[in-house]
């Protein structure tokens, strides 16, 4: 019985060391935590089915500031089919700062057929404008500081 035990450690246990022995690592695989993989995947997930799916993308992009997104959010400002999609694109395109997505925004602030996106984008421009100013002109921006 203890011979038994004994050969069965011993198989088992050179077993374990020659995997961990010759086990290799991939090192040409790219990471999934790279700046350009999560980019990607949140692009790919932009032209989901899924409404929430293309929504929390659409968000993080604008956090990320992700220039490579602004036509692909702009084409879901143009294009989304709610009111939440188009208000968080025109919120991520605000974000980023692409002169031809803030340009959308902007015409959207005044044009758009539904009230919430219309005022929605006229916030997000106008706080675009006002950091621009803040932005050009520090010594303003102290003196609205101290004012509050």
């Amino acid at each position: 019985m203890k011979t038994r035990m004994f050969f069965g450690f011993l198989i088992l246990s050179t077993l374990l060391f020659t995997a961990y022995t010759f086990a290799e690592v991939n090192k040409t695989a790219p990471k999934a935590n790279t700046y350009e993989a999560i980019e990607l995947n949140r692009l790919i997930g932009l032209a989901s089915d899924n409404e929430g799916l293309r929504v929390s993308c659409a968000f993080n992009l604008g956090e990320m500031k992700s220039t490579k997104a602004v036509i692909p959010l702009m084409a879901l400002l143009r294009e989304g089919k709610t009111c939440e999609e188009r208000i968080i694109a025109a919120l991520s395109l605000v974000k980023i700062g692409d002169p031809q997505g803030v340009y959308m925004v902007s015409r959207l602030a005044k044009f758009h057929d539904c009230d919430r996106t219309r005022r929605m984008c006229e916030k997000f421009y106008n706080g675009y404008l006002y950091q621009k100013y803040l932005d050009e002109h520090p010594d303003k921006a102290t003196d609205i500081a101290l004012a509050k």
